[in-house]
């Protein structure tokens, strides 16, 4: 190493660098001499949290409260960048674009050019490539013969699957052994997901848009205010069977409500 790397974590109220804000900035600086320095602090985003979030990373309003804003840690964090390179897991998708975008909205200086960065995400991808033919080797073994002939990928994936039960079928995080449980372990809809694909997503227990020109907007105000787009939408050869579902109803009025802790209704209600 010629200069130091900060290795960075962030925690935010969602995924989108425009819309969201930071709600944990976390940072170890290696110097090439092998020193750290570690930075940590909870930021008050000014926004509310959504409960979706705080779900995933633990944080609610109540810890934020009285916190920094970004904008009063800014120059804090400015200086302790200057310099340093940047290293993380996932930062080039998420940490990055949205440390950039709390900068521009604080109205600070913050520059990427000229800084390399590690992504360990991306190394391991690229490196433990999930294919049918590592899949064999990791469990059975042995190496794939006769990759992408139909015949051996099928015996394959069936002795892949074998191999899984038997791994992980003891403990308390056993995998299935019966046809049901395995469907209902593959097939488990992501509860921040609205429909299937996660083409809406809860937020602050709101349906709203993850994808497209609406990303971020309500499913409802959408409705309202754009209904030629919900009704193209569900036009569209392309669209899942249940988004069309969703739509359609969205346009008589009626959007999905997500399921509060103790009802007894299912995760996702249309009517």
């Amino acid at each position: 190493m010629d200069r130091p790397m900060v290795f960075l974590d962030l925690e935010a109220t969602g995924v989108d660098a425009q819309r969201d804000r930071i709600v944990q900035v976390a940072c170890i600086k290696l110097a090439p001499d092998g020193s750290r320095d570690a930075f940590d602090s909870l930021v008050d985003p000014q926004v509310p949290i959504p409960r979706e979030s705080s779900a995933v990373h633990g944080i609610t309003d109540e810890q934020v409260r009285g916190q920094p804003a970004f904008r009063d840690l800014a120059p804090r964090l400015l200086d302790y960048f200057a310099g340093c390179d940047f290293g993380g897991f996932g930062i080039c998708r998420f940490d990055l674009p949205m440390l950039s975008a709390e900068f521009k909205r604080a109205g600070m200086p913050f520059d990427l050019a000229g800084r390399r960065t590690v992504d360990s995400l991306l190394i391991f991808h690229r490196l433990e490539p999930r294919t049918l033919s590592a899949a064999v080797k990791f469990y059975c073994g042995k190496p794939l013969e006769r990759a992408h002939d139909a015949r051996a990928d099928t015996e394959a994936a069936l002795q892949v699957l074998l191999a899984q039960v038997e791994r992980y079928g003891a403990g308390p995080s056993a995998l299935p052994s019966d046809p049901q449980g395995l469907h209902d372990f593959c097939c488990a809809q992501d509860p921040r997901h609205v429909d299937a694909k996660g083409k809406f997503v809860w937020r602050h227990g709101v349906a709203t848009f993850a994808f497209g020109k609406h990303q971020t907007r309500a499913l409802e105000e959408v409705a309202r205010l754009d209904r030629s787009y919900l009704e193209w939408l569900a036009k569209a050869e392309s669209t899942p069977p249940d988004v069309v579902e969703i739509c359609r109803r969205a346009l008589a009025g009626i959007v999905p409500r997500q399921a509060q802790p103790g009802d007894a209704q299912a995760p996702l209600s249309l009517g």
